[in-house]
């Protein structure tokens, strides 16, 4: 893969980010069943559903909150015990300070919640950067984690492991510099286009869930994004315990179009090379998807997490 595609790849993930910064309203939310507790650690929010049960923490993707998880905490809350994870600086909460590298603290806060909760080797299911963020998780933390299930999250963004480490860094700072100097009328033509191209094939679910995305702060996503694109965690994954299933997306309509194609198998494959460090992955794809698998395929996701949770 040539420079020049990293670059254009990476300007997916940009657009992402930009069209998810906007402070709008939310007409037609959909919101997530309401939480029995709410408490905050470190740099995340986390809402508790259900009462009994093995624990299952999730956490959205890049300016997503517990709204991305609505179906999937109505079919687990029944018989787990289920905690919806937001990033700080998403979904309207507060963005972090400046110090540090931000998914360090994340990481660092989840270890945090889970320890002070006396959670035995919760099940993690993240999506996008949540599931960049539960993948590199189970390497540095093995003993606290009982399996992960990371939605089009992986532990390098696709196509970066063909540049160096220099290039990844140059890569980051321009995407970063980008959505922060975007402007709002930017972002909110960003916003939708990307949900209706990259997010999603049902246009009335792009049109919903554009909004909500719009309730993140424009710098802490700038911020996320630019460590996630600069970052290479393969080598984490060799000290992981735990199993990993990694569902991705595919839509064969979608990888038929443009100069670079490739069938559903070759996309499965791609995956499972970037998890080759892993000792215990597998990789599975549900089709027809974008990259919110669980809005397009809720049903196929839900028998997949299930069968994951139960087997483990």
């Amino acid at each position: 893969m040539s420079y020049r595609i990293v670059l254009r790849a990476a300007a997916l993930l940009m657009a992402a980010a930009a069209a998810s910064t906007l402070h709008a309203a939310t007409p037609g939310a959909t919101p997530a069943p309401s939480a029995l507790h709410a408490t905050t650690v470190g740099t995340l929010s986390v809402e508790r559903h259900g009462t009994a049960g093995r624990p299952v923490i999730l956490i959205p993707g890049l300016a997503g909150g517990p709204w991305v998880w609505t179906d999937t905490i109505a079919d687990l809350d029944k018989s787990h015990v289920v905690y919806a994870v937001t990033l700080a600086g998403f979904n309207g909460t507060t963005a972090p300070s400046a110090d540090g590298n931000w998914m360090d603290r994340a990481d660092a806060s989840l270890a945090e919640f889970i320890q002070k909760n006396h959670l035995d080797k919760p099940i993690l299911v993240g999506h996008s950067l949540g599931g960049t963020l539960a993948l590199r998780f189970a390497g540095r933390h093995p003993d606290l984690t009982g399996g992960v299930v990371a939605v089009d999250g992986l532990p390098i963004f696709p196509g970066m492991e063909r540049v160096s480490p220099e290039q990844r860094a140059a890569i980051a700072a321009q995407l970063k510099a980008k959505t922060e100097g975007a402007t709002p009328d930017e972002f909110k033509a960003q916003q939708l286009a990307y949900m209706q191209t990259v997010g999603t094939l049902d246009p009335k679910t792009a049109e919903r869930v554009a909004p909500l995305n719009a309730r993140s702060d424009q710098k802490a996503v700038a911020r996320y994004m630019a460590e996630d694109a600069g970052a290479d965690y393969r080598p984490e994954l060799k000290a992981a315990k735990a199993p990993i299933l990694e569902i991705t997306a595919y839509s064969e309509k979608d990888a038929q179009m443009g100069p670079m194609k490739i069938t559903q198998e070759q996309k499965v494959a791609y995956y499972s090379a970037l998890l080759a460090d892993a000792p215990n992955a597998r990789v599975i794809a549900l089709a027809p998807s974008r990259h919110y698998v669980m809005l397009d395929q809720p049903a196929a996701f839900g028998k997949a997490l299930n069968d994951f949770i139960e087997a483990h």
